[in-house]
């Protein structure tokens, strides 16, 4: 392995760890300062999903506008803890997760659920990929992520609380899979059950209209 390479995977570290940091913001304007941090990594990070050549045209994702009403409280279902395989479509082939439960919720006055999944390959990484009726016009067609607590991508989205299955989720920072911007990146994206029935107008839109 050469430096160059070796450095990739100090350069991941950093990125997660910015990413973290993003997710960590407090104070009544977290959700802009948010946007505009993620922006700028985008722009100038090496580990950006944004192809090389693009990042001296690159001005920012494209967002919804903020909407208190995507802020809803849910609830969580234990799952059967049955397997679910998600193909990347890439040289990582399928991702092997475990059905712990599902988050149970209103929007637009209709019930909604999402399948909460749990990496099998380690212990802790809760995540939650979905679709809507926005998918493929509005949103990347295969659909986005609400958290990946692998990732780091949870603080300012899940709010829970020890020993209670009462939380809070936040579709403001609903956000694109890396293979959004690049054909480069495989993700694992949402599966039929985490298909939701109505329109989520909150979080990032498509990333080329």
């Amino acid at each position: 392995m050469t430096e160059a390479e070796a450095q990739v995977y100090l350069d991941l570290v950093d990125w997660r760890r910015r990413v973290g940091d993003l997710y960590r913001i407090t104070g009544p304007d977290a959700l802009q300062r948010f946007r505009q941090g993620r922006d700028e990594l985008f722009r100038a990070h090496p580990q950006s999903p944004i192809e090389p050549d693009e990042k001296p045209s690159f001005t920012g994702c494209h967002y919804f506008d903020p909407d208190p009403a995507y802020r809803v409280a849910a609830r969580l279902e234990a799952g059967d803890g049955s397997e679910l395989a998600i193909d990347t479509g890439g040289e990582d082939g399928a991702v092997r997760y475990r059905r712990i439960g599902k988050l149970i919720f209103n929007l637009g006055g209709q019930e909604c659920g999402l399948t909460v999944l749990s990496l099998v390959q380690y212990a802790g990484g809760l995540f939650v990929p979905f679709r809507d009726k926005t998918s493929g016009h509005e949103t990347y067609g295969g659909g986005r992520y609400l958290f990946d607590t692998a990732k780091n991508t949870d603080g300012l989205v899940l709010e829970v609380e020890a020993g209670s299955t009462d939380v809070v989720i936040d579709f403001n920072y609903a956000y694109n899979a890396s293979c959004a911007y690049s054909p480069r990146w495989a993700c694992p994206l949402a599966p039929p059950e985490n298909h939701l029935p109505v329109a989520v107008r909150a979080g990032e839109q498509v990333y080329k209209r």
